[in-house]
Parts: C-alpha cells; structure tokens; sequence
C-alpha cells in the first residue's frame, strides 16, 4: 500500500489546537467582548463525563454554550473541564477534545466542523452505520468558514 498524507486528520488536529488556543486565553483572561461559543460533542465518547442525567438526555450529541455563566474552565492538551449552569444546577463536565463535533462563536460567524474518521474512512468496520444520526432529526451543524471572504 502506498503511504499518502493524511490531511483530514491534519486539519482536525490544527483545529482542536486553535480550539484548546482559544478556550486556554477564555480560562485566564475570559470572554472578550461578544465572544462565546457553542460546542457540540459526542456524549458517548468513552472520555466524556458528564451528569447521569444529561447523558439520559443527550444520549448521541449535547450542545453546551459558554457565554454568561461558566465556572472552573481548564483546558488540558486533551480536553477540558467546565461547569455549567442547568436550571440553576451546576453540573461540572470533562470533554476530550476528540468528541468535538462543532465549535461556533457566532458573534464573528466563525464555525469549524468535525467529520469522524470513520465517517470518512471507506475501510470502516461494518456497523459504525449504526451510530449515525437518523436521516430525520434535524441538524444544526457549524459549517467551515473561509477566511478569503472576510479579508479585503
């Protein structure tokens, strides 16, 4: 088999860095301006550890927006902690990096999207179908935003 160069993984792990960049400079200095961020995750990643509660409601995706109420962030170079406040609950939460589905920050309409490795490997176990999404359920999916069209 010939060697090629994986991009696809390249590019997640460039943008998981600017990712754990971005959350790292929130942790110390916090939101800047209108900054927050809407940060979608697998919650069966085996990594994750969230609220047995949140699990039983989230089961596949949860979404968690950092914005107005946030305590303990603290970024590692796997992922990172937070807690949050769920009707007036603090819940606290591990997300590995690696469970990111999509990272916005709609207040400069940036977005990044995550494409698991198996959806895009053609060599994938039979059965991975399996943990896709039904057709039918809506998706609210940040889209890659290029850069060229905001430079002047």
């Amino acid at each position: 088999m010939a060697r090629s160069i994986d991009y696809g993984n390249l590019m997640h792990n460039a943008m998981r860095g600017l990712i754990q960049s971005v959350l790292t400079d929130v942790s110390q200095r916090g939101l800047p301006g209108n900054h927050h961020f809407f940060i979608t995750f697998d919650t069966t990643h085996p990594d994750v550890a969230i609220a047995d509660w949140l699990r039983d409601r989230y089961p596949t995706e949860m979404t968690i927006v950092i914005q107005n109420w946030f305590e303990n962030l603290d970024v590692t170079d796997t992922g990172f902690s937070i807690t949050l406040n769920f009707g007036n609950n603090p819940e606290p939460m591990v997300i590995p990096f690696d469970a990111l589905r999509t990272f916005v920050d709609p207040s400069v309409e940036f977005g990044l999207r995550f494409e698991t490795h198996e959806e895009d490997d053609e060599d994938a176990p039979e059965g991975k179908e399996d943990n896709a999404e039904a057709p039918d359920k809506p998706h609210h999916e940040a889209e890659v935003v290029s850069l060229d069209k905001f430079r002047k």
